[in-house]
């Protein structure tokens, strides 16, 4: 199985010599023309997230956006942004939610942090009726965080971590190496770069003493983003919450994956096609955040739901359901919560700025 952005990765390799893991990934999801995030909505076909099992999640992040508001004072204006919004959901959820506290809607300056075109318009057609109803203002669609309007600021980031690219090394005999995409016979496969990496520092420690054949990664865009957000936050004030499948202590291992039609498929099979993704380093982005912001978690998304009251929303919601639907409220709310199911894989961590505590971490 082949695909066009295959045979662009195979030029640019013949061209500039092995790729990098990043490089790669940063072209199969994002390349401008055949990009996977560019051309399609995935949401449905190849994955799920939490907003769109049940309308509970947004629900729940909307109260707790509105508790950190409170707890700042009530600024107006803010920034209400979503890194990575999927089809809207979460924000629709969570505005209409958030649509009956006092002067929340006036104040909120809501900002949409997107690059597909395509996930763009499902945004605006999934808050259009939100908006309206609500007396909120029209979003603002922003190609990255480095455009975020300089005043307090709460962002949610749901899903959004997995999806940046990340650098992976591998451990051999004299020394770390990083992990390349090469053309061999035709296909596309992973070697080691042809020199050690120079400095082992860049690596989470809990590699340092692996053995030979370990692989190890970084997200540098992902602590890039982060570091930036926590000095918005400390200049202005504010929140962020990041939620997402990680980890929460470094540790070496490969967990790059790509998922096409609801099923795992080779990484380097069909670039474009597929989902690319990689278990986040909850310890990494803190340790970026750290300097200039308050640290809360992780704690996994099953502890942070119920901590938020998803369990009583659940049989509120259940109390004037049909006996079909209390039975889909049940099997959502056990889907978001369960350690078997995502409750524990997902882990939640909010950056704040000093001086606020957030509800449920």
């Amino acid at each position: 199985m082949t695909s066009p952005l295959a045979d662009i990765i195979r030029a640019e390799i013949r061209e500039a010599g092995p790729m990098p893991v990043s490089r790669f990934m940063a072209l199969a999801l994002g390349h401008p023309k055949h990009g996977y995030y560019i051309t399609r909505d995935p949401l449905g076909t190849d994955f799920t997230t939490s907003p769109e099992i049940s309308q509970m999640f947004g629900e729940l992040i909307g109260a707790w956006a509105a508790d950190c508001w409170a707890k700042l004072g009530a600024p107006s204006p803010f920034a209400l942004a979503e890194l990575g919004p999927g089809r809207g959901t979460l924000m629709a959820d969570a505005l209409r939610a958030t649509k009956a506290v006092p002067g929340f809607a006036s104040a909120a300056q809501i900002c949409l942090v997107e690059t597909s075109p395509v996930l763009r318009r499902t945004q605006h057609e999934t808050l259009r009726p939100v908006l309206e109803q609500g007396g909120y203002h029209r979003p603002r669609w922003l190609d990255s965080t480095a455009t975020l309007p300089d005043m307090p600021l709460i962002v949610i980031a749901n899903e959004f971590i997995d999806a940046l690219p990340i650098r992976q090394f591998i451990a051999t005999d004299d020394g770390w190496r990083e992990r390349c995409v090469v053309e061999f016979q035709g296909n596309l496969v992973f070697t080691a770069a042809p020199a050690p990496l120079p400095d082992i520092s860049i690596l989470p420690e809990a590699a340092h003493t692996a053995p030979p054949g370990a692989i190890a990664e970084i997200c540098p865009a992902g602590t890039a983003i982060t570091a930036d957000i926590a000095r918005r936050l400390k200049a202005r004030g504010g929140a962020a919450l990041f939620i997402d499948y990680g980890y929460g202590r470094s540790q070496p291992g490969d967990t790059l994956q790509a998922m096409h039609e609801g099923a795992y498929v080779p990484v380097l099979e069909a670039p474009g096609t597929a989902d690319i993704t990689a278990h986040v380093d909850f310890e990494a982005l803190a340790a970026s955040a750290a300097p200039a912001a308050a640290i809360h978690g992780p704690a996994t998304q099953g502890q942070f739901l119920l901590a938020l009251g998803i369990a009583q929303r659940a049989a509120m919601l259940a109390q004037h359901a049909t006996p079909g639907q209390a039975k889909a409220i049940e099997a959502a709310l056990s889907r978001l919560t369960h350690a078997d199911a995502m409750g524990t894989l997902f882990k939640v961590m909010a950056v704040t700025s000093h001086g606020l505590t957030p509800a449920g971490l």
